[in-house]
């Protein structure tokens, strides 16, 4: 599939999701992420959705992070790049330009110092490749982090069978879905 169609269609389904299944499938995401293999980790970024393109809700994951006392770390887009802000009770936001929740002020980090991505997309195939919006953030954070780093991707849907992928593009180590984990490159 081309990633233009895959943006399409995927942008078609997140559309027709009333704001009820937008929360469960938010909730079992959350609790899916549960059996990843990554908690004996502490350092994590986590997107904050666009509630404009129905994105998945966080706030089950972040609740999750929270109480297993994770170091968790937002974006904020400043030109192309991302930078990364540790999230905590008293971290101020204000919605961008795109509507997404970014921290006002705040500690950063580098990419370098996390361990575990949660990456927002539209879609995803069998080998871990994923579609974004196509403004390659996440491309170009992913490059900047330890290369040990595990890259997660959450969906409310299933694996599409393929999906082309350009040689610049990182693949995924795991995407969780509300009904199960896909395990591209796993941990151990």
């Amino acid at each position: 599939m081309r990633k233009d169609e895959c943006r399409k269609i995927y942008k078609s389904k997140r559309a027709a999701l009333s704001e009820k299944q937008r929360d469960d499938l938010s909730i079992a995401i959350a609790n899916q992420s549960l059996k990843l293999p990554i908690w004996h980790l502490e350092h994590f970024h986590i997107f904050m959705p666009i509630e404009a393109q129905k994105e998945i809700d966080t706030t089950p994951l972040i609740t999750a992070l929270q109480a297993k006392e994770k170091h968790i770390y937002i974006p904020k887009v400043k030109g192309l790049e991302l930078e990364h802000y540790a999230f905590t009770d008293q971290t101020l936001l204000r919605q961008n330009k795109w509507g997404i929740s970014e921290p006002v002020t705040g500690e950063t980090v580098e990419a370098s110092v996390i361990n575990v991505v949660f990456i927002p997309l539209l879609g995803f195939d069998h080998k871990g490749n994923r579609v974004g919006y196509g403004k390659g953030f996440y491309d170009r954070f992913l490059k900047n982090c330890n290369e040990k780093a595990v890259k997660i991707g959450l969906s409310f849907f299933k694996a599409e069978e393929e999906i082309a992928a350009d040689p610049h593009d990182i693949r995924l180590d795991y995407c969780v879905t509300p009904d199960q984990v896909y395990a591209f490159n796993p941990l151990g």
